[in-house]
């Protein structure tokens, strides 16, 4: 079974140099910071919305992006990803 291929427009603007540690950490650094932004979003849309598993969706929602935080601050990638 084939992989399936990701748009071309996500890997040409995050291209990954495995051998140079900056480009890792950089790349890493966006993904991570992309996931949260989109867990924001998702929470300040799910305030709007007046469903009772709203509570619960943000909460873990919060969850998710403290976690995301703390990893990005455990491995000193707050700022870039450069030391």
């Amino acid at each position: 079974m084939d992989k399936p291929t990701p748009p071309s427009h996500q890997s040409a603007s995050r291209e990954v140099k495995l051998d140079h540690h900056d480009s890792v950490r950089n790349h890493v650094h966006q993904q991570v910071r992309s996931e949260v932004e989109r867990l924001e979003r998702r929470i300040e849309t799910l305030r709007l919305v007046k469903a009772p598993h709203a509570a619960i969706m943000i909460s873990t929602y919060e969850r998710m992006i403290d976690r995301k935080k703390g990893f990005l601050q455990n491995w000193d990638l707050r700022d870039g990803g450069a030391n």
